[in-house]
């Protein structure tokens, strides 16, 4: 992230651009970002729908080897298709409460990354478009979502404790 911000600073202090050339390149760069973190996504969620057909197959072939014994006692027989169902069992558990939970997760985190990135660019853009920086700062604050989105007061709290430290060490000790 912040070889994003730093990376379109330059571009902005060199003055060579103009805002519309600069949205487009920060487009591109932020699509491309979403296409690379779908690849491990995509490929986790692939695996985790394959996953309860393994265990078909294993199953399958455990029913099978429990055929080729059927000359044995019932008390055996029923173990060897106990272990044929564990086959399915396994599958289905990796599937859907290991593997696609996992591709869930990446899917979000390259959403969130995504979104950062988006509310970047808006306060970027505003601010090169002349907005004053505090405007500029609540036009990318309207882009989070409404679950991790500052309130306008906090983001303002915020703003100045970092400005000014020392205030906020003494009204904390009051």
């Amino acid at each position: 992230m912040l070889d994003f911000i730093v990376d379109y600073l330059r571009l902005i202090i060199s003055g060579h651009m103009n805002t519309f050339e600069i949205e487009a390149l920060m487009d591109e760069e932020i699509e491309t970002h979403e296409s690379e973190a779908e690849v491990p996504a995509n490929s986790l969620a692939l695996v985790g729908d394959s996953l309860p057909a393994f265990g078909i197959v294993a199953a399958v072939m455990g029913v099978v080897h429990a055929l080729g014994s059927a000359d044995r006692p019932a008390a055996e027989l029923g173990a060897l298709i106990a272990h044929a169902m564990v086959g399915t069992f396994l599958g289905i558990l990796l599937a859907y409460g290991f593997i696609s939970p996992l591709a869930s997760v990446l899917r979000q985190k390259s959403a969130e990354t995504s979104k950062m990135m988006q509310c970047v660019k808006v306060t970027l853009l505003s601010n090169l478009n002349g907005y004053a920086p505090p405007i500029a700062v609540e036009f990318g604050r309207k882009t989070l979502y409404s679950s991790e989105r500052p309130s306008f007061i906090e983001l303002e709290e915020h703003v100045r404790a970092v400005k000014n430290p020392q205030q906020q060490t003494t009204t904390e000790e009051a």
